[in-house]
């Protein structure tokens, strides 16, 4: 028997009646891609929630709509809510759902990290003391029951896109820097958010494998960075960055690595190839790996299609799963 892990950039997944391409064109796309994956366990990114017609709490019903008539609907569902209100926020949840059981939800935002402290060099008017410097989104962690009795640590993680991030009275428009230095000291805070989102996944990963130094783990998501870049190195802890071999089972496998340079790509941004979606292993996990499949057959261009197409139902990122042998119990 095998277990299958995939991970899915759904793009701002929403159902409002304004929106063009309405849900019904996105979902004529999105469900064959998810029934393809074959999904046991499932993590999605941008995942948008939505005010029940009732009043009640935000809920996911969109992401209802298109796992219906799908064996998804029926899986277990964990997700990421709201820091202010009752339900899930109003955009960018994120959403874990398994074909078996789901316990130990944590849902962590400066949980292991706390906020930076800094003070703008180039604000205008200029700051008169240090901000703190948030990340953009929680990461979610569960834990699954295989068949058998062997537990797998799933980290379903979006990490903040590598644009400048705002600066008090740098910008003339929401596309516009007023100067080199704001939009530098902007794209400087964006890699502190990045970064941290990682150091606070990495933290969690160290307490996993304190408490269980065979764990079975999968991180996955959109990373926002390629395999070289300094989040995935956070992520993965190699012996390289470490110089402590006996840290070598706590290091991270980025699965991409079995699949040809040529099959190597999530997104595609002005032709060029990137490989942004993840799913990194733990060395427990990696032993049972028979395959890597990452679904970009009819993937576009990003940028293109943003000056070209109108009213996309597309996701501009690739599906990524990862099929392995069954850990025994």
């Amino acid at each position: 028997m095998s277990l299958r892990i995939a991970t899915f950039n759904l793009e701002n997944l929403d159902d409002r009646p304004e929106l063009d391409p309405p849900l019904d064109e996105r979902i004529a796309l999105l469900r064959p891609q998810l029934l393809r994956l074959a999904a046991d366990v499932l993590c999605l990114q941008e995942v948008n929630g939505q005010q029940p017609k009732d009043g009640g709490p935000r809920g996911l019903l969109a992401l209802d709509r298109l796992l219906e008539g799908t064996p998804y609907a029926a899986f277990q569902r964990i997700s990421t809510t709201s820091s202010s209100e009752a339900g899930v926020a109003n955009v960018h949840n994120l959403v874990i759902l398994s074909r078996w059981p789901l316990f130990g939800r944590e849902q962590l935002r400066h949980e292991l990290v706390s906020r930076p402290a800094y003070r703008p060099a180039t604000a205008e008017p200029p700051e008169t003391g240090a901000q703190a410097v948030e990340w953009d989104r929680p990461l979610l962690k569960a834990t699954v029951e295989l068949p058998g009795g062997r537990i797998l640590h799933v980290v379903n993680l979006h990490l903040r896109a590598p644009l400048a991030a705002l600066v008090a009275g740098q910008k003339q428009d929401a596309f516009t820097w007023r100067s080199v230095g704001g939009w530098a000291e902007g794209f400087f805070l964006a890699t502190v958010k990045r970064s941290g989102q990682a150091l606070e996944a990495r933290l969690l990963i160290d307490r996993i494998f304190d408490e269980e130094p065979g764990a079975l783990i999968a991180v996955c998501g959109d990373l926002n960075a390629e395999e070289r870049e300094m989040p995935l190195r956070i992520l993965r802890g190699d012996v390289e960055d470490t110089g402590n071999g006996h840290l070598a089972y706590r290091a991270l496998v980025p699965l991409e690595r079995t699949l040809p340079d040529s099959q190597r790509y999530s997104v595609l941004h002005h032709g060029h190839k990137q490989m942004l979606d993840h799913i990194l292993v733990s060395r427990a996990l990696m032993a049972y790996c028979r395959q890597v499949e990452v679904h970009n057959e009819a993937l576009g261009d990003e940028l293109v299609a943003y000056a070209t197409v109108s009213h996309s139902p597309e996701s501009y990122h690739a599906p990524v799963v990862a099929e392995f042998a069954r850990p025994d119990g």
